[in-house]
């Protein structure tokens, strides 16, 4: 299996298959403690929500997805553009070229090499936070989401767990490493019920006050083969 197809069916794992709930078994392997101060994580969440109320963000990514029953590990790299509220675009570069676009009505993943795009509604794919949909919308974590800080020693960022307070698809943890500098988050680390892990990590990241709505629309090339996906089970 080719690897791209590969990391593809990792993200889409992330939005539809496999049902999950928060498991005490994931908190036990992570073995990690967790600040006692609550006030302290509310604090660092309000800054992030600031940092992040602008229009939007652009930003280099990588990232590495593991599927632990099948002993898979996969790298992708690409660019991303986000704008407020539920926009997002991402362009994989590597291993092979794929584009997932959401305008916060509708997801369409276009793969060029296989001439076919896939669509959907992005609410089912991105909702709960899933698919690190909350970068277009920083409130979604405080109101879905019990957030603790995590006692590190290092001077230059933050660490938070994320628990889902409710019954939703494929997230039991996530963790969020933000710069203590200016509260840019500069990695996402996903794991399910499974223990399988998704890290996305962060660079080059730029605040814009302005950005395009056409960048989040994503035109049907002729003689493509079009598929519809469904984000529920």
């Amino acid at each position: 299996m080719k690897l791209y197809k590969i990391i593809l069916y990792v993200f889409l794992f992330l939005f539809i298959y496999t049902q999950v709930l928060f498991s005490d078994d994931i908190l036990q392997k992570k073995n990690l403690t967790t600040d006692a101060l609550p006030k302290a994580a509310k604090v660092i969440m309000e800054k992030i929500e600031k940092r992040y109320s602008q229009t939007g963000f652009s930003a280099d990514f990588n990232q590495i997805s593991t599927l632990k029953a099948l002993d898979i590990t996969d790298t992708a790299s690409g660019t991303m553009l986000v704008k407020r509220p539920g926009m997002m675009r991402w362009e994989y570069e590597k291993p092979e070229k794929q584009i997932i676009v959401s305008d916060a009505d509708k997801v369409w993943i276009y793969r060029p090499e296989d001439n076919q795009m896939l669509t959907g509604n992005a609410p089912d794919f991105f909702k709960e936070g899933r698919g690190a949909g909350f970068l277009s919308d920083m409130k979604i974590l405080r109101k879905k989401f019990t957030i603790n800080l995590i006692n590190n020693e290092s001077d230059d960022f933050y660490i938070l767990k994320l628990l889902p307070n409710d019954k939703i698809f494929d997230i039991a943890i996530i963790f969020l490493k933000v710069l203590k500098s200016n509260f840019n988050i500069v990695c996402i680390t996903t794991y399910n019920l499974y223990d399988d892990e998704t890290k996305i990590d962060f660079s080059a990241i730029k605040f814009m006050e302005k950005i395009d709505d056409s960048m989040f629309e994503l035109i049907m090339p002729e003689g493509i083969d079009l598929l519809q996906i469904d984000g529920t089970t």
